[in-house]
């Protein structure tokens, strides 16, 4: 669920590089729908303060805490809680949010020095200071914290031994005044500044932390524009605006609330009567169609073409899917244009680990071809010339499941035959990130969407060694050290052209060894009633999803 901006992309060299890294534009491929005028004067409307947005979700979120949470659901509310040091702006450009400035970095591009907004309140009235900042960074490393993004901080010197229990804290992290933190890394990493913008560096208290423990994604206190005043588990979440806020003039909104349990098909219902002011989840396929081309919804539909790879993963560390042959068969055996149709033309066809709006992209990669008859003479060089039986773990949210469906039509052609395991968004998440549970999981509705725009991120958190652990997101728990080397040494290359030149090798490597099926790269649509307004990018951000505090009610 990604999703954040490139690694704080030294010298003067170095900077520039990072800034033309950062400088990925959003512009053409976020956009409302066309033809309605209403819907272009929106965007020029003033914003004004009040009113309480309702948005309706079929699963409940499973926890706030930043240094745990990462799908889909959980990632924006999140961002309603806290704050880090970075924040993007409304496109892709990095700024300060928590910092007063941007970072002083060393001639080596090795030490970021940053100065701390002064007077900013948690939301338990004590002030933020920059041994907090340490503390969260810390919390994120300790291995009992068994956070998901621990290996975004690995370039922070001390952070290897930390995340390894042999240091209680990493050296590289240095509280220099109560407002001044600084970080000096092992070596020059061109993401680290936007790995310093997600979700994970998002700064919580000690001592709210300690008091709440296991309870503290339920009981979250931070910075940010919106605080959590009530979760009714399976029912709902009450955000109120942070009347302390410190980002003068926002949130706009007096809150949110989030109302569990709608199906799709319900929450629209309700949208449509005016009893819910925007979906969380897709609109149901078999409504997409009518609703897309009816003119009394152009201005209430915002459509973008998502930075993101929607993929069937294979556990590497189960039998059979330990043999490459087996994995490249499947590969093979998917008909990728059907997943287009179920998903009502959402999507184009995907052949490869990065998205196409990803640098690095490679347009000359063509894949793996639909060829059945081809992958089941591979199943049987694999030694499974009857194929075999397995499970394929699915979101329960439609189209999701008749994917899934398609999936077994397609896999029962050369002899493999699958059950489907249906499953809430948090139970699919924690049983793809448990060692040897999931054979196959198809992450429609909790697909890789950037974290930050640069390919690095299609790697590490998802195919790297260091997330092939418990709660990680390392799915197919896919390792390999000659790719981990060769990822690590992409990061560190001043010269984008020859990483991003890089980068399509690693994944051409990536995808030889097959431990996914790339699918489809979304096009999402969210829907909104006629009150609810903001700027395109205010509900389809490729970092924040739903930039909450930017939205109002008229």
């Amino acid at each position: 669920m990604t999703p954040e901006t490139t690694g704080k992309r030294a010298a003067a060299r170095l900077t520039r590089a990072i800034a033309l890294i950062l400088l990925v534009a959003l512009p053409s491929s976020v956009l409302r729908t066309s033809g309605s005028a209403r819907a272009q004067g929106r965007a020029a409307d003033t914003p004004v303060r009040g009113g309480i947005l309702t948005q309706g979700f079929q699963n409940d979120l499973a926890t706030l805490d930043p240094a745990i949470g990462y799908d889909w659901n959980n990632w924006p509310a999140e961002k309603m809680v806290f704050d880090g040091l970075l924040d993007y702006n409304q496109g892709t450009t990095l700024e300060p949010r928590l910092a007063a400035s941007m970072p002083t970095v060393s001639k080596d591009g090795r030490t970021y020095t940053f100065t701390l907004r002064k007077g900013v309140l948690f939301q338990n009235g004590r002030e933020l200071t920059s041994a907090d900042v340490a503390y969260s960074i810390n919390r994120v490393l300790d291995p009992k914290t068994k956070s998901p993004g621990s290996s975004f901080f690995l370039s922070i010197a001390g952070a290897q031994a930390m995340a390894n229990g042999k240091a209680a804290t990493a050296s590289g992290i240095k509280v220099l005044s109560r407002y001044v933190i600084q970080f000096t890394l092992t070596q020059p990493d061109t993401t680290f500044l936007n790995v310093l913008a997600m979700n994970f560096a998002y700064i919580v208290p000690k001592e709210v932390v300690a008091k709440e423990g296991a309870n503290f994604g339920h009981a979250p206190v931070g910075t940010g524009p919106f605080l959590l005043k009530q979760w009714i588990a399976g029912q709902k979440l009450v955000f109120v605006r942070n009347p302390h806020y410190f980002y003068e003039g926002l949130p706009y909104l007096d809150g949110v609330t989030f109302l569990i349990g709608l199906a799709p098909e319900v929450a629209l219902l309700r949208l449509e009567s005016g009893q819910l002011d925007m979906l969380a989840d897709p609109i149901p396929a078999a409504d997409f169609v009518s609703i897309k081309n009816n003119p009394k919804y152009a201005g209430d539909l915002v459509r973008y073409v998502q930075p993101e790879t929607t993929y069937l993963t294979m556990n590497t560390q189960i039998a059979p899917f330990n043999n490459v042959k087996v994995r490249q068969a499947v590969n093979m055996a998917i008909d990728k244009t059907r997943v287009v149709q179920l998903s009502a033309g959402r999507g184009v066809v995907a052949d490869q680990i990065l998205p196409p709006l990803m640098p690095g992209y490679d347009p000359s990669y063509k894949g793996y071809a639909h060829d059945p008859a081809a992958a089941k003479k591979l199943l049987a060089q694999a030694g499974y010339p009857n194929g075999f039986s397995t499970q394929l773990y699915v979101l329960n949210v439609d189209p999701q499941p008749r994917i899934a469906e398609s999936f077994q039509s397609d896999l029962a052609q050369i002899g493999i035959k699958v059950s489907i395991v249906p499953l809430a968004s948090a139970t699919l998440v924690d049983q793809a990130g448990t060692p040897k549970k999931a054979a196959m999981v198809w992450s429609g509705g909790e697909a890789w969407l950037q974290d930050f725009p640069d390919p690095s991120d299609f790697y590490g958190p998802i195919l790297g060694c260091d997330s092939a652990v418990q709660g990680g997101w390392n799915w197919p728990f896919f390792c390999d050290k000659k790719l981990d080397a060769m990822a690590a040494h992409l990061k560190v290359m001043p010269d984008s052209a020859a990483r991003y030149a890089g980068y399509k090798t690693l994944y051409s490597d990536v995808m030889a060894q097959a431990p996914w099926v790339p699918v489809i790269n979304n096009v999402a649509y969210v829907m909104h009633s006629p009150q609810i307004h903001g700027n395109a990018t205010d509900f389809t951000h490729n970092v924040h999803t739903f930039f909450y505090e930017r939205l109002w009610k008229h």
